[in-house]
C-alpha cells in the first residue's frame, strides 16, 4: 500500500508533540476508525493541556495547574495512546516515515503527524540572569508567577515585547500588583497581528489601566543586577533594561515577549520542504504519510503559504490532520478555515476573525474605538480579510458566515451589524 493512500485500520501513526493539536488529530484519528497503534510524543512530562490559561488564570493564580490539562488518564486511556512524555524528537526520514527519539529509540510508523509547535524566541545576553524568564509552557507560567510573588507587592515587571503575550503578562500581572513596564519597538502594540488602527486602540488599554507602555524604542541590553551595580542607572532584583534611547528601567522581573519560531531545528534533512515552517499542501500533506498542524505548518491559505500561531487553528489544523490521513493525500478535503482567536486585556475580551494584513484597510462598523467597545472589519483587494471585536461577541460572530463565503469587502460594510 503506497503511504498516498487512506490510512489502514491498522498500522502505526506516531504524532510527534502532545499538544492540543496533537491531541485533536489522535482523537480524530480513532473517531475515524483507525484501531492500530497510535503513539503520542511530547517534550514535557505534562499530559496535554491549553495554552491560552498560561498568561491569564494560571499566572493569576485563580486557576490550579491541573484545570488545564484536557486530557485526563481516562481520556488517554480511552485513546488507547502509547505515550512517550518527556522526550524529544531528534530527527526526522519524512520518506521511511522514522522518529528519532532523544533517549536512542527510533519510530517507523505508516503515518506521522507533526506537531512540535514553535519555541520562544530568547534575547540575547540575557542567558544566566534568572530574572530573565520566557511565557510558553506550563512551567514557564508557574515560573512567572512564583518569581513575581516572591518579589512581593510593587514587583516591577518589564515586559519587552507588546504582543498578545506580552500585552495578556501586562495585564495579569498588573492585577497582581506589579508596577509593569511594557517595551515595544514598534510603534504601536500588536501592529503585526491588528494594523497601527486597531493596535493604537490596544495601547490605549495599556495606558489607561496605568501601564507604563513605552513605543518605538530598542532594548539594547539587559543589565544582570551584578552588571548594573555601580553604573549609572537604577537596578532592580533582574537587573537593569537599557533602552536605544539612552534610558533605562529598573526590573526585577524581565519578560521576553519578541515572537516565536517554527520548532524545525529536529526537522533538518528530513527531506521535508522547510520555509517558515513545514510546507504542506490543501490537506495539510507535508509527504506521503506525514501532515504537520499548528504553528509548525506554512499552508495555502487564499493562494498563499501562510502560518497561524493561534489555538483555535492547532486544533482544528488537528482535526483536519486525522481526516486528511484517514481519506488519503489524493482524496483529502482542503483545509479552508476561517481564523479565529481571542485575547484577554485589562477587563475586556478581544476577538478576531479571519487572517489580516496589518496594511489592510480598517473601518469601524459598530461601537467606537474610545469606548473600547466596537466592531472593526479588514479588508483588502475588495475582499473582506477579518473582523475584530471588543466587548461584541454577538455581533462579530454575525460576519464569520461572509469570511466564510468569501465576501467583498464592499458587501460586509453595507450589511447592518448584528
Amino acid at each position: 500500500m503506497s503511504a498516498a493512500d487512506p490510512l489502514a485500520p491498522e498500522g502505526t501513526v506516531v504524532v510527534v508533540g502532545a499538544s492540543v493539536g496533537g491531541l485533536r488529530a489522535a482523537e480524530s484519528l480513532r473517531a475515524g476508525g483507525f484501531a492500530g497503534r497510535l503513539v503520542l510524543v511530547g517534550e514535557e512530562t505534562h499530559p496535554p493541556y491549553d495554552r491560552p490559561p498560561l498568561s491569564k488564570q494560571v499566572l493569576a493564580g485563580t486557576w490550579p495547574p491541573e484545570r488545564v490539562t484536557i486530557a485526563d488518564p481516562q481520556k488517554l486511556r480511552d485513546l488507547a495512546l502509547d505515550l512517550r512524555l518527556g522526550h524529544r524528537a531528534g530527527a526526522f526520514d519524512a520518506e521511511a516515515r522514522r522518529v528519532d527519539l532523544d533517549d536512542g529509540s527510533s519510530i517507523s510508523a505508516d503515518a506521522v503527524v507533526l506537531a512540535t509547535g514553535a519555541s520562544p524566541r530568547q534575547l540575547g545576553g540575557t542567558e544566566g540572569n534568572e530574572g530573565v524568564l520566557v511565557l510558553r509552557t506550563l512551567d514557564d507560567s508557574l515560573a512567572l508567577r512564583s518569581r513575581v510573588l516572591e518579589q512581593g507587592p510593587g514587583c516591577r515587571v518589564v515586559v519587552i515585547g507588546a504582543g498578545f503575550i506580552g500585552s495578556e503578562v501586562a495585564s495579569t500581572c498588573l492585577d497582581l500588583g506589579c508596577a509593569v513596564t511594557v517595551l515595544e519597538g514598534f510603534d504601536v502594540p500588536l501592529l503585526r497581528a491588528l494594523g497601527p488602527v486597531i493596535g493604537a486602540a490596544c495601547g490605549s488599554l495599556h495606558t489607561e489601566a496605568g501601564v507604563d507602555l513605552r513605543t518605538g524604542v530598542g532594548v539594547s541590553a539587559v543589565l544582570g543586577p551584578a552588571e548594573a551595580t555601580g553604573s549609572p542607572g537604577p537596578v532592580g532584583a533582574a537587573g537593569r533594561v537599557e533602552l536605544a534611547d539612552g534610558t533605562s528601567v529598573a526590573a526585577d522581573v524581565v519578560v521576553v515577549g519578541i515572537g516565536v519560531a517554527p520548532a524545525t531545528d529536529w526537522l533538518a534533512g528530513s527531506g521535508l520542504v522547510l520555509d517558515n515552517g513545514v510546507v504542506c499542501d490543501e490537506g495539510l500533506f507535508a509527504a506521503d504519510g506525514v501532515v504537520a498542524i499548528g504553528d509548525l505548518a506554512s499552508f495555502p491559505f487564499h493562494g498563499l503559504p501562510t502560518r497561524i500561531e493561534h489555538w483555535q487553528m492547532a486544533s482544528d489544523m488537528g482535526r483536519a490532520a486525522g481526516h486528511s490521513l484517514l481519506a488519503g493525500r489524493v482524496a483529502a478535503v482542503p483545509f479552508e478555515p476561517v481564523p479565529y482567536f481571542w485575547s484577554d486585556l485589562y477587563k475586556v475580551k478581544l476577538q478576531m476573525l479571519g487572517h489580516p494584513d496589518p496594511e489592510d484597510e480598517v473601518v469601524v462598523v459598530d461601537g467606537s474605538l474610545e469606548s473600547h467597545r466596537f466592531v472593526a472589519l479588514y479588508g483588502r483587494a475588495a475582499q473582506l480579510t477579518g473582523a475584530l471585536g471588543i466587548g461584541r461577541p454577538r455581533q462579530l460572530m454575525s460576519y464569520r458566515p461572509l469570511l466564510a463565503a468569501g465576501s467583498s469587502f464592499e458587501a460586509a460594510l453595507a450589511r447592518e451589524v448584528g
